[in-house]
């Protein structure tokens, strides 16, 4: 029996099979003693892997195998019902469906362990192929990077496998920036009371779901005060009440004129504190694709105009605002906790102020602008 003569040493121990390769089993640091998962050629090379397992053990890089053999399937599931609490009911909706429809259905069944970059470049290709989106796809990758990164920091793994991916590039939109002339256009061309809808989203910077969940009790008239803490979202067809994105809770000054047009407004409103300002005609919360199809897009195409979306009214706030009174003010207009954010998606050049600053920087050299660098009249 001298193929199965066991060979002791220091660290776990090197057998020779009946195959005439060798097998190598170390404990781990619980005590049990485990197999290599792969066998040698020679005792020198299974000795020198038991070496390297011994240095991962004594400098706390030990990795249980086991642990490794976890599904995608079964580990993507722990970690979104771990996660969930501390996202919003549409982002919990959102990562379920990615998970779901394009995760598993390729990924799922592999063990963590086996799971190379390799196979993350094919199931990005396979998306692209198959003609998804840019976005869809960024965002599949996304959830199955934080996916990844969770089994990194719970030691089931060494590394992500989300490395050195090439993901599609996002087309570059660019919003339909308005004037404030032509945003009052839409504004008078709206059936009331969604004219008021639709100036809360130009003149407030709301965002539309911020909007759909104003409530009597959010209204101060007296002092132009609107008080943002809610946003109403639709996840998997259902309506749900949320935080504002990123929690952002905002109280924001509207100018007199909406003001009194809001007071108006409420001196006919016959809901209590609670009651939601704008709903449909059955007095049922308003959903984004029926209220832009019935009250926003007549309105942008009786007032003359092509190509705009409800978002492109905060987006022309947001740079109405930071053109005149700088990117940190807009930032707490629209509620965002990093002024990057603004200047990254909403502020765009306003048409002229090249002009403007080509012929400031011309008195400028010329001498006649004021000693700290401003000129007359320059806001």
């Amino acid at each position: 029996m001298a193929g199965r003569r066991k060979s002791r040493r220091n660290f776990g121990r090197i057998r020779k099979l009946p195959s005439g390769r060798f097998q190598a089993r170390y404990p781990g640091p619980d005590g049990v003693l485990r197999s290599a998962g792969k066998t040698f050629a020679t005792t020198t090379d299974a000795d020198r892997w038991l070496s390297k397992k011994r240095i991962e053990i004594e400098e706390g890089r030990w990795l249980d195998p086991a642990e490794g053999q976890t599904t995608v399937r079964d580990w993507s599931a722990r970690w979104l019902a771990a996660v969930s609490p501390q996202l919003k009911h549409k982002t919990q909706a959102s990562y379920r469906s990615l998970i779901n429809s394009l995760i598993n259905p390729t990924l799922g069944d592999r063990e963590l362990a086996s799971l190379r970059p390799i196979a993350v470049t094919e199931w990005v290709g396979a998306m692209n192929t198959k003609g998804l989106s840019a976005s869809r796809i960024r965002q599949a990758y996304r959830v199955l990077s934080q996916v990844m990164r969770s089994a990194v920091d719970n030691d089931m793994i060494a590394q992500t496998p989300c490395r050195g991916v090439r993901l599609p590039r996002m087309p570059q939109t660019e919003p339909h920036i308005l004037t404030p002339l032509e945003a009052s256009r839409i504004v008078r061309s709206a059936a009331k009371p969604h004219d008021l809808l639709i100036a809360l989203l130009a003149y407030a910077g709301l965002r539309v779901g911020e909007a759909f969940a104003l409530r009597r009790a959010d209204i101060d008239v007296s002092a132009g005060l609107v008080l943002v803490d809610e946003n109403l979202a639709e996840a998997n067809g259902k309506l749900v009440f949320d935080t504002p994105k990123s929690h952002q809770k905002r109280l924001l000054r509207i100018g007199p004129s909406l003001a009194k047009r809001l007071a108006d407004y409420l001196e006919t409103f016959e809901g209590g504190d609670d009651a939601l300002l704008f709903t449909t005609p059955a007095g049922k919360p308003l959903r984004y694709n029926q209220w832009r199809k019935a009250y926003f897009d007549p309105a942008v195409a009786a007032a003359g105009l092509t190509d705009v979306t409800p978002h492109d009214l905060r987006a022309s706030h947001g740079t109405w605002v930071a053109d005149r009174y700088g990117v940190m003010t807009a930032a707490h207009r629209l509620g965002h906790s990093n002024a990057s954010v603004t200047t990254r998606h909403y502020a765009r050049p306003v048409a002229g102020r090249d002009d403007q600053v080509a012929e400031a920087a011309d008195s400028w050299l010329s001498g006649e602008d004021d000693e700290d660098g401003s000129t007359a009249g320059a806001t």
